[in-house]
């Protein structure tokens, strides 16, 4: 059995003993003779008085993994710590530094122990972070939602991904619990499928908005994962907004009552955690379950832009989030057109370089591209991969990287912002361009397919000739780099054999973390969310044409990570389910 073990007792050692009265193991306490009597004694608490500093008497304790040193008196903490430390060389040790200690008795200690604990330390950091971010934010917050006369609306960005949606649906318990009325609400659509199973599963109450809706009888407005009314989302521009929570850097300033902006965290439902965790408030467990999805997502399972606030929020809500139904939520079955346009993506792939691009032809889902984006970037040899198709009049483009410096997210706005919009992270990015007059193309001198091969791949192809470092492109398509399996002639369309939506699986709203962009990004980073690239008036792109990691759209065009986006975006009548799909 483990042991825990504890050399002195000041307040700090008692305090801890209490919290640790369920600890599974055995704890000693070594006292001074005729010391304290400690409350927890007999409650699975051994005690033995002798000296904490004799290392005969710290010897006799067997199978110690982990050690506290927690005396008041600084000097006996010091000399303890490295008793114990020759005693017991493999243990966690963890050693008080106490009220009073001096500069070089505080540096010894951090010299001997794996951690100390310095009462200065955690005040200054304690009332740093309260001043910072936290506090007076809380204050403000609940005063900002006093003021609100009816019922909020939580506005995600277009096409939520799972970010958006989590941080709306938390950030609605929060309203209510300070007696505001919330509603999370979206417009577009939540078309991937691993969106769908998480709404599905979790069963969030998600309010679907038409662009034509009359809005007036909400009583404020809150934005999540976006910071811009009318950028990404489909409210009127100049909508008097009175909260904006948003881990995307503004390029502008934003207008609302109440704003929390923070770029140095990976995700905004890190933001909410840090909410909960300022209330003293334990999320539910379909809200926990949500914000862990939310966060692995948009930081692609905590390897992109992540922070330590991103890491604490996990292990924050990990003891209260259903693991089984985040496995569920994340192996969604895969839709018929999903691998319709995966396999159109390897048959139509040109290479150059280590650049790969296809043409995927019309599709009913914009979601697909990312995850065939995805899956082309395992081929050997290529790090950077673009898939496109038409979808309603406009292309949409997903990118992908790995293991180049090339930024994809500048990279699609050098090449498509002047005719589309574009945006997303470096390593994973999206872009739209309307079609226009080409849409009316007649087969004859000049296929449709001919033109926007020309537009996307020369336009990508002519910025990266900018990163001599990323590629050697040569002559296109000339050599060893020339396309591999050339595309056939003709593009499939939307509705020629192709799977409809009744072919497609009822799995639910399984959601992933891909093109999970906010409004302002336009990343394309994981396929959840909106491929459109579209920006935000303060230059930013919003989950419109950001992509997020797992490529989940946002109805911006912002993609996320995995391309989750739903289907229809509609709720069913009964547990509002998203596109009438059940999760495995």
């Amino acid at each position: 059995m483990h042991t825990l073990l504890v050399v002195g007792c000041g307040s700090l050692g008692e305090t801890l003993l209490d919290a640790l009265a369920e600890h599974r193991g055995r704890t000693v306490v070594v006292l001074e003779e005729g010391g304290k009597h400690l409350k927890s004694e007999g409650s699975g608490l051994k005690v033995i008085e002798g000296d904490p500093t004799d290392a005969e008497v710290l010897g006799e304790i067997e199978d110690v993994r982990s050690v506290l040193v927690a005396d008041e008196d600084p000097s006996q903490n010091l000399t303890a710590a490295r008793v114990a430390r020759e005693v017991h060389p493999e243990a966690f040790l963890l050693a008080y530094v106490g009220s009073e200690t001096t500069a070089d008795a505080r540096a010894a200690l951090r010299d001997v122990a794996d951690r100390i604990v310095d009462p200065r330390e955690a005040l200054t950091s304690y009332l740093t972070d309260r001043i910072g971010t936290g506090g007076t934010s809380i204050h403000e917050l609940r005063s900002v939602l006093a003021d609100v006369e009816g019922e909020l609306a939580i506005v995600t960005h277009d096409n939520p991904d799972p970010d958006a949606i989590a941080s709306a649906v938390a950030l609605e318990r929060i309203a209510e619990r300070m007696g505001c009325p919330a509603q999370a609400c979206y417009y577009g659509s939540i078309n991937h499928q691993e969106n769908r199973a998480m709404v599905n599963l979790l069963e969030y109450d998600l309010r679907a908005l038409d662009p034509d809706e009359d809005i007036s009888a909400f009583g404020g407005f809150a934005l999540v994962d976006h910071a811009r009314p009318g950028i990404n989302d489909g409210l009127p521009e100049g909508t008097d907004v009175d909260v904006v929570i948003d881990h995307h850097p503004p390029r502008g300033p934003v207008a609302a009552r109440f704003t929390d902006l923070r770029s140095d965290v990976g995700a905004t439902s890190t933001l909410l955690v840090d909410y909960y965790r300022r209330l003293g408030v334990e999320p539910a467990g379909d809200v926990a379950t949500g914000l862990l999805f939310g966060i692995r997502v948009d930081t692609d399972e905590f390897s992109r832009e992540v922070s330590v606030a991103d890491f604490e929020a996990g292990a924050f809500l990990l003891p209260e989030a259903d693991v089984g139904a985040l496995e569920r939520i994340e192996n969604p079955n895969v839709s018929s057109a999903t691998l319709e346009t995966i396999a159109e993506a390897i048959i139509s792939r040109q290479r150059y370089g280590s650049v790969l691009l296809s043409g995927v032809g019309r599709i009913s889902d914009r979601d697909t591209l990312a995850q065939a984006a995805d899956r082309l970037l395992n081929l050997d040899g290529v790090t950077t991969t673009l898939v496109y198709g038409i979808k309603d009049g406009t292309i949409y483009v997903s990118a992908r990287a790995r293991g180049t410096d090339l930024d994809l997210g500048e990279a699609l706005r050098a090449a498509f912002d002047q005719v589309g919009s574009a945006g997303g992270h470096a390593d994973m990015a999206g872009a739209q361009i309307e079609l226009g007059v080409m849409e009316w193309v007649e087969e004859g001198e000049q296929s449709l397919r001919e033109i926007v091969d020309g537009l996307v791949t020369d336009r990508f192809l002519e910025v990266l000739e900018m990163h001599p470092s990323q590629i050697s492109l040569g002559a296109y398509g000339t050599g060893a780099d020339a396309a591999v399996d050339p595309p056939s002639d003709d593009w499939p369309m939307e509705g020629s054999g192709g799977p409809t939506d009744d072919d497609r699986p009822t799995d639910g709203a399984n959601v992933r973390k891909d093109d999970q962009s906010t409004d302002e990004q336009a990343d394309e980073t994981d396929g959840y969310g909106d491929d459109s690239g579209q920006e935000d008036d303060s230059g930013q792109e919003d989950g419109s044409g950001q992509e997020d990691d797992d490529g989940r759209e946002d109805d911006s065009g912002q993609e996320d990570d995995d391309g989750r986006e739903d289907d229809s975006g509609q709720e069913n009548d009964s547990e509002h389910r998203i596109g009438g799909a059940e999760p495995n």
